[in-house]
């Protein structure tokens, strides 16, 4: 594959989707966005608009609501939350394109093989954020952990692999290969379910409500339990800082977790609009992740 001219598809255009397509198209790479509804009218009529340090901006992405069978990308990632995968999949199940990257949570991955078979590559995002009023407010991590992880799900280290390694290298993205990527995402999982105390039956609690004893005791507590969970079945708690919020005391966590909820990028990331619509995904992930761990 020439390294400058790998054919990008990315399923979804939430906030994932749409912070990487902008990424490669800012970096010259060929990247096409699939959408559908609203979003696709906006991305159609007004191009990709993000905020980059206070200004509005705007990029054209090309952009798609049918895949055909026949039209083959390098690599197809997907984008969309993990109540959303199956559908996703689904959707792009004929398409004859041989690598498939999931981007999104998840606890296990015979649901995905069924679906598109050993052509199934899964990851995790290294970015966050949120959109309001049809603007991009996102940011991708400055770190190797915090970077775009993926793995085969046997560990080696194939030549797709290498592939992508290449294509995030030349937008200049962080990553990591990953090579018990189940593992991390079990690991991740019993983190990111924690974040159902910040939800109501209507949205989510006020700024001052999550920063409180009572909530964030409820997460420190979860936090423990569910990584000893995890490391009761065997599995492996990776990568090390997640590894270290077990060995923290309840006190230690709510600290952490006050500290990063002052941060305005971070409260948005798990209190504003894309957090809200994340709630069934949460729910899902929070049901699967203890009938998986606690049925062993």
């Amino acid at each position: 594959m020439n390294f400058k001219s790998p054919r990008l598809l990315i399923v979804g255009a939430g906030v994932i989707g749409s912070v990487y397509a902008l990424r490669f198209a800012k970096s010259g790479l060929d990247v096409t966005l699939f959408a559908r509804g609203k979003r696709l009218e906006a991305l159609q009529r007004e191009g990709l608009k993000y905020n980059e340090n206070g200004m509005i901006k705007q990029i054209p992405i090309r952009t798609i609501e049918k895949i055909d069978q026949d039209d083959i990308y390098d690599f197809i990632l997907v984008a969309v939350r993990y109540d959303q995968a199956e559908s996703a999949l689904s959707a792009i199940q004929h398409n004859r394109s041989q690598n498939i990257v999931t981007l999104t949570n998840t606890i296990g991955y015979d649901a995905w093989l069924e679906i598109v078979g050993d052509r199934l590559l899964p990851g995790f995002p290294g970015a966050g954020g949120d959109i309001k009023e049809g603007v991009l407010y996102a940011q991708f991590g400055s770190a190797k952990h915090q970077g775009t992880i993926f793995g085969e799900i046997n560990g080696q280290t194939t030549e797709r692999v290498h592939r992508l390694a290449q294509i995030l290298e030349s937008a200049g993205l962080h990553y990591e290969i990953q090579n018990d990527i189940r593992a991390f995402h079990i690991s991740h999982a019993a983190l990111a379910i924690v974040n159902k105390h910040f939800y109501t039956k209507d949205g989510m609690v006020d700024v001052e409500t999550a920063r409180s004893d009572s909530t964030l005791s409820k997460i420190a507590a979860d936090i423990k339990q569910n990584l000893r969970l995890v490391e009761q079945a065997g599995i492996p708690v990776i990568p090390p800082e997640t590894k270290a919020f077990g060995d923290m005391s309840d006190a230690e966590i709510i600290s952490r977790y006050r500290q990063m909820l002052s941060d305005d990028f971070i409260m948005d990331v798990k209190l504003g609009n894309h957090a809200v619509s994340q709630k069934a995904e949460i729910l899902l992930l929070d049901e699967r992740f203890h009938t998986l761990l606690t049925t062993r």
